[in-house]
C-alpha cells in the first residue's frame, strides 16, 4: 500500500503500511501538521510486564487454544521472555524476548501452537512508557460545507435527505490516530470506546487515540465528518466515530499485534464497521511457508474472526501499488522495518488483514467510474469500489487537506456500511457484506486488458461502486427527484441540452434546489453549464471552470425559488473551443 512517514510528506514508496498521500491544499502545495500544543499533565503511563527495555528485545506471538493459558505464560516466563500482552479470548499472547532462541524453544512447549516474530527490528523502549500524542491546537474555519464531488458520486448528498445516520451505530477507525477536538469530528467522537493499541496492548489514558499521524483524521472525516454547517460532510454525519490507534509514532508502523489488539477492541466494544486503510508490517505480503509469518497470518485471522463473531464487520484498502493480487508473484517492500528484499511469492501469500476471509477488499475508483491508477486489482480479491482520488478532508489541527489512495476509498465503503446499519437494526456482518454488494453500481470493465470479468463483477470494481442513496432505501421521496441517465455528446464548439419533465411536485421550485451533474469531458475549462428552468431562466453552474481538469461530477444548489417546479428543465452545455469533446453522462433534480 502507500506508505507513510512521520514528519516527511506521504509518497509512494515510502515505508510504512499506510494507503494515503500527503494532504495538499487546493492549489497543490503541501499543507503541514499544526503546531502541536503542549499536551496537560500525562496521566500515569500503563504498568509494564517488563522491568527495563535491552536492545535486541523483539516481539513475538505465540498461539495456543483459547481459554486460560496460565501455563503458556508461565513458559514464557521460564524461557526468557515476558508477557507483554493477553488475548486468551483468541489464544494469543504477545510476548517480548531479547534471547535468539527464544521463538524455537517455545516452539516446544506443551499446548503452544505456532510462534512468529512480529517485526524484523527491535521493539521500541516507548512500548513500555508510551508518550502521549500531542494535542494540536485547532484553527477555525469560516462557515459553509459545499458538497464534495466525491459524495455526490456515490449519492450520499441525496442519501442524506433520508437519513444521515444513527448514533446508535458505532464505527471504530484503526489508523494512526484521530484528532478528537476538530471542529468537524468532535460532535460525533466517541472517547469512551477509543483507545491506543499501538505496541499490542489497550492503553486507555486520555487522548492516547489522537493521531500521530493525520491519516487517521482524514479518514475519520469521510466517513463521519459533522453536517454543522462547516468544513465537509462525511457518508454518515450521525453516527458515531471511535479513535483506535493501531499506528506507532514515529514511523506508523501497524504491527500484528497492534491489529490483533484493534480488532478484539472492536468485537468488544461493539462497533458495527470498521475502517482498515493498512496493511500488516513489516510484511506487505504474509506466506504461510514462513514459520513467522504464518503465525501473523493466524494471529490476525483470529481476531478479525473475534470481532466478526460479536457482530463486527471489517472494511479493508486493496492497496496502492497498481498490483494484481489474483496473480501475485513478488514482493519487493518487505521487511519495511528493516532492509527490504526482492522474493517470490504465490498467491498463498496474504495482504493482511484485507485479504482475509471476511474482509470487505476496497479498490479505489477515480472521477466516475474510471479505476485509480495506482488502486491494486485482482479478480475475486476486490469486492466493492469508491472514490479514492483527491478526496478533500479533514486533517489534525481543526484544518482540512486533500489525500488519495485506497485509503480514501475504503471510509466511503464504511460510511455506506455505517448507513446500512442505520437502517436496517440487528444486521449482520455477513449480512452487511451482501448488501454491500447488491446495491453497489456495476462498472463495466475499461479497455485494459488486465481487466477481467462481467460489468456485474470484475477484478478492477468487484461489484461495482457503492450506492449510498441505496444504502437507505433504494428510491428517493417520491415526487421529489427526477434524473436522466441519456448519454447526450458535448461536440466542439456546439451547444446540447438534456431534458428533465418535473411533474407531481405543488408550488414552487425550493431555495435549495439540488442539481446533480455527471459530464464525462476532457479539458473542462472549455465548458459553460447552466440550468434552464420550465420558463427559460438561465442559472449558471459552472463558467469555464476546472482549466485541464477532466470531467465534472458534482452537486450544485440552485435558489429556484422564483420558478414553478412542475415543467421542462433543460441541462445546458456549451463547449467553446476545439480538440476537447465528451458527453453528459447523467444528471438529477432534487426538490
Amino acid at each position: 500500500m502507500l506508505a507513510a512517514t512521520l514528519g516527511a510528506a506521504l509518497a509512494f514508496g515510502a515505508p510504512a503500511a499506510l494507503a494515503g498521500t500527503a494532504p495538499v491544499s487546493p492549489s497543490g502545495q503541501s499543507i503541514p501538521s499544526a503546531p502541536a500544543k503542549a499536551a496537560g499533565k500525562a496521566a500515569a503511563a500503563p504498568t509494564s510486564q517488563s522491568a527495563t527495555w535491552v536492545a535486541g528485545t523483539r516481539a513475538y506471538l505465540v498461539i495456543t487454544a483459547p481459554g486460560d493459558s496460565t501455563a503458556v505464560r508461565n513458559a514464557v516466563a521460564a524461557n526468557g521472555g515476558t508477557v507483554f500482552s493477553t488475548f486468551d479470548s483468541i489464544g494469543v499472547i504477545v510476548a517480548h524476548s531479547a534471547s535468539a532462541g527464544f521463538a524455537s524453544t517455545m516452539r516446544g512447549v506443551s499446548g503452544v501452537q505456532q510462534v512468529g516474530a512480529t517485526r524484523t527490528s527491535d521493539v521500541p523502549a516507548d512500548a513500555y512508557n508510551p508518550a502521549l500524542p500531542a494535542n494540536p491546537a485547532q484553527s477555525t474555519t469560516p462557515a459553509g460545507e459545499p458538497v464534495r464531488a466525491d459524495m455526490s458520486q456515490i449519492k450520499a448528498d441525496q442519501a442524506w435527505a433520508v437519513t444521515t445516520g444513527s448514533s446508535s451505530v458505532k464505527v471504530g477507525i484503526l489508523d494512526t490516530g484521530v484528532d478528537d477536538q476538530h471542529q468537524d469530528l468532535a460532535p460525533n467522537f466517541n472517547a469512551a470506546d477509543s483507545v491506543s493499541c499501538a505496541y499490542g496492548k489497550p492503553d486507555t489514558r486520555t487522548g492516547a487515540w489522537r493521531d500521530v499521524d493525520s491519516h487517521g483524521t482524514h479518514v475519520a472525516g469521510t466517513i463521519a465528518a459533522a453536517k454543522n454547517g462547516k468544513g465537509v460532510v462525511g457518508v454518515a454525519p450521525g453516527v458515531k466515530i471511535s479513535a483506535v490507534r493501531v499506528a506507532e509514532p514515529g514511523n506508523s508502523f501497524f504491527f500484528a499485534e497492534n491489529t490483533i489488539c484493534g480488532f478484539v477492541w472492536a468485537g468488544d466494544h461493539g462497533f458495527k464497521v470498521t475502517n482498515n486503510s493498512y496493511y500488516t508490517d513489516p510484511w506487505q505480503f504474509n506466506c504461510p511457508d514462513n514459520i513467522d509469518q504464518a503465525a501473523i497470518i493466524e494471529g490476525v485471522k483470529r481476531a478479525q474472526e473475534y470481532a466478526e463473531g460479536k457482530g463486527s464487520l471489517q472494511v479493508a484498502a486493496a492497496g496502492n501499488e497498481n498490483y494484481d493480487l489474483a496473480h501475485k508473484t513478488t514482493d519487493s517492500a518487505s521487511p519495511n522495518d528493516s532492509t527490504p528484499v526482492t522474493r517470490t511469492i504465490t498467491n498463498a501469500c496474504l495482504d493482511i488483514p484485507t485479504e482475509l476471509p471476511g474482509v470487505v477488499t476496497v479498490a479505489a475508483n477515480g472521477t466516475g467510474t474510471s479505476k485509480a491508477s495506482f488502486s491494486n486489482f485482482g479478480s475475486g480479491v476486490i469486492d466493492v469500489a469508491a472514490p479514492g482520488s483527491d478526496v478533500y478532508s479533514t486533517v489534525p489541527g481543526g484544518k482540512y487537506g486533500t489525500k488519495s489512495g485506497t485509503s480514501m476509498a475504503t471510509p466511503h465503503v464504511v460510511g455506506v456500511a455505517a448507513l446500512l446499519a442505520s437502517t436496517n437494526p440487528g444486521i449482520t456482518p455477513a449480512q452487511l457484506r451482501d448488501k454491500l454488494a447488491t446495491q453497489a453500481n456495476d462498472i463495466a470493465c475499461p479497455s485494459d486488458n488486465r481487466c477481467t470479468g462481467t460489468a456485474a463483477n470484475n477484478s478492477f470494481f468487484g461489484e461495482g461502486q457503492v450506492d449510498a442513496l441505496k444504502a437507505v432505501g433504494s428510491t428517493p421521496p417520491p415526487g421529489k427527484y427526477f434524473e436522466n441517465l441519456g448519454d447526450f455528446a458535448i461536440n466542439d464548439n456546439a451547444t446540447v441540452e438534456s431534458p428533465i419533465t418535473v411533474s407531481g411536485v405543488s408550488g414552487n421550485a425550493p431555495a435549495t434546489l439540488k442539481v446533480g451533474v455527471d459530464i464525462k469531458h476532457t479539458y473542462i475549462g472549455d465548458l459553460k453549464v447552466d440550468l434552464v428552468a420550465p420558463d427559460g431562466t438561465v442559472y449558471t453552474l459552472s463558467n469555464r471552470a476546472g482549466g485541464s481538469a477532466d470531467n465534472i461530477v458534482q452537486t450544485f444548489t440552485v435558489n429556484a425559488s422564483s420558478e414553478v417546479a412542475n415543467g421542462l428543465w433543460k441541462l445546458r452545455v456549451n463547449d467553446n473551443a476545439n480538440s476537447d469533446t465528451g458527453k453528459i453522462d447523467a444528471w438529477n433534480l432534487t426538490f
